[in-house]
This record gives C-alpha cells, structure tokens and sequence, in this order.
C-alpha cells in the first residue's frame, strides 16, 4: 500500500468513525422536567426544588439539565407523582404521604404522627433499611423516590379560634394532609387535603376554619395570618417532615453510573441544605409574624396531645396488622427502627436541650 492510499483510506475511516460517534456525543445532553407541588420561587421547598435542579445540571456539566415546573404549570399540584408514572415528566418533588392512596406505606417517608424526628428518618432510610423498602413500594410504579428536603418538626397549624379541648375540635374543617389527617380525624375535625397555593382562599371563604401547612418561613409567605391568628406548636402529626425527589425508574436506569451517582448525591445533599434553610428562617419568620402581624403563639393543650397520641396508636396498630403486605413491612421497620434511634434522641439530645434552655443564656 503506497502513502497517498494510505492516508485516503485512514481519512475515510475517521470520517465514517465520526459520523457514527455524533449521535452517541448527541444523545449525552439530555433536558428532564422537574414537576412541583410546590408555587414558584416558594420558600424552602419551592427553592429547594429549584436548587437541586441547578446542582445535577452543574454536577453534571449540562449532559443532565433539569427544567423546572412549578405547580400547575405543567400538570396540577397534587398530579406531580402521576406525571412521572406516565411518562409526561421524568421528575417530581412533592411530599410522599400525599400519594398515600396510592399506598399507604408510602406515608412513612414523609412524617408519622409521634414518629421520627427528621434526624431520625434520615438514619431508617439511609442506614437501617428504609430506603430499600421505599424502593420496593415504588417499583410497583416504575418510579425511584429519593429524599429531597426536609422542614424539621412542623407547626400545629393555623386556628381560627383557641382550642380549649378535645371538644373544640368536633367539625372542625382543617386541611391537613397523611396519617396526620387520620389523627385528627379521629379528633374530630374534618379533614380535607389541598396544594399550598389553594390553602389560603380556602381559609378566607371560610371553607376552611383551620389549615397547617409547613411552618413559619413558608406560613409567612402564604399569608395565614391574615386570616387566622391563633398559631399553634409544634405539630404531634409532622415531627420531622421529607419532602421526595422521585424519578422514573427506566430513565433512571438508563442513566451513565456517574449520572445516576449525582441525582442521588444531588438529592441528599439538598436534603440536609433544605433542612439549615428552614433552621435559618423559621425562627426570623415567627418573629415577623408575631412583631408585624399581631399572631398569637400558642401550644395544644395536654388533653389533644394525649387524644392524638392514642389516635396515633391507634392507626399504627392498624398499619401493622395491614394485610397489605408491603404496608405491614413498611410499619414493621419503622416502628423496629424508631424505638432504637429514639434512644439518643430522649437519652442524650432531649436532656442537653433542656439543659441549654434552663441554663445558657448570653
């Protein structure tokens, strides 16, 4: 073979190599929608959504660009897991127990009434076994839920007038959503579920006499307070609320290992940052909302928090002996879990805070 054939022949190789390789480069960039059940540029979880979103587009170098839709604008609120199961997104960040109809077990990756602190969750779910179970309830949907945020306790909820017992509760009309929602049922009230952006409407047209939703930092921007002043701490029914990153399972598969590696990672990370946001703001919030808005800060009586702990027994007594047998090993490992876990909790954090609270004052 002389030279001129030579490099004719090798030119004529690299070409047909590069006109196969440009598809495999192409198919490498790729844009995700991100539904939400959370309205635009909201604080803590809205932001955090888009946060995470702008961590696995830079993570990944722009070959995983996430676009963001806030609630309804894509699909409605409270539709975000079902636009991910049928393929009109591959992304959703909402909160677990609002598919709860969808499976029950599902109620435990978000808040348990008198269960896991948000510190507690994270250890079931990262290390104790959760997060494979979570795995398994998902799967039956061809989706991949990951946890994406997390508010820490929540307030009780924002009252039209005080509570004085068990039965200033009866009738109630209270939006609050998951086993929660059961609990106060069982109270009494009468519950209903709606997205954030609905809540407030609700309220004014006395729809609603009562409505939780997370806490200060995002109750402030809703605009309860106009409404109703009597603001009530902490929540028995949300004590360490997780919002989820969920994600479809085929795609997700289909993902490179280091792609697939930063979507997890991206989440865990907006999980404990979600989680300093809310720390940072909560407190800075309810100052606003008592100095500026005239809000009274209020605890339940003892007699609710007992009522609701035994409610709260009650249903997950119910869960265990479910004959749903995926619910039943949900309710198994959580309880397992959570009577080991709140051992340093009750043990060595509880006993430090209340000396801090009696002691230490600069």
């Amino acid at each position: 073979m002389d030279r001129r054939s030579f490099i004719k022949k090798a030119g004529l190789a690299g070409a047909a190599a590069s006109t196969l390789a440009a598809p495999a480069i192409a198919q490498e960039n790729q844009t995700w929608r991100m539904v939400t059940t959370w309205p635009k540029n909201f604080p803590g979880l809205g932001v955090g959504a888009q946060r995470l979103a702008d961590r696995i587009t830079a993570a990944s170098g722009g070959r995983l660009t996430i676009q963001v839709y806030a609630a309804g604008e894509l699909v409605p609120p409270l539709q975000s897991l079902d636009a991910v199961i049928d393929g009109s997104a591959e992304m959703s960040h909402s909160a677990a127990y609002y598919w709860q109809n969808k499976s029950a077990g599902l109620s435990f990756f978000t808040g348990v009434p008198y269960g896991m602190t948000s510190r507690e969750l994270t250890a079931w779910v990262r290390h104790m076994g959760g997060q494979e179970i979570w795995d398994e309830i998902y799967d039956q949907f061809g989706v991949q839920g990951f946890l994406s945020g997390d508010t820490g306790t929540q307030a009780g909820g924002w009252f039209r007038n005080e509570l004085t017992g068990v039965d200033s509760i009866q009738g109630l009309r209270f939006r609050t959503p998951g086993l929660g929602g059961q609990v106060w049922e069982k109270l009494g009230a009468s519950v209903t579920n709606m997205a954030a952006g609905e809540i407030f409407q609700a309220l004014q047209s006395g729809t609603l006499d009562a409505a939780e939703f997370v806490g200060p930092y995002n109750d402030l921007a809703l605009g309860f307070y106009q409404v109703a002043k009597n603001y009530y701490f902490p929540s028995f029914v949300e004590p360490g609320l997780a919002t989820e990153l969920v994600v479809s399972k085929s795609k997700y598969q289909e993902l490179p290992s280091d792609l697939q590696a930063i979507i997890r990672d991206c989440a865990q990370a907006e999980y404990d940052n979600v989680a300093a946001d809310f720390a940072a703001n909560d407190p800075r919030a309810l100052q606003t909302l008592v100095d500026e808005h005239g809000v009274n800060v209020l605890s339940f009586p003892d007699e609710i928090l007992e009522a609701g702990a035994n409610a709260a027994k009650e249903i997950m007594q119910g869960l265990l002996d479910s004959d749903d047998a995926l619910t039943k090993k949900t309710a198994e490992s959580f309880v397992a879990s959570l009577n080991i876990v709140r051992q340093k909790t009750e043990g060595t954090d509880s006993p430090f805070i209340q000396a801090r609270e009696k002691y230490f004052h600069i």
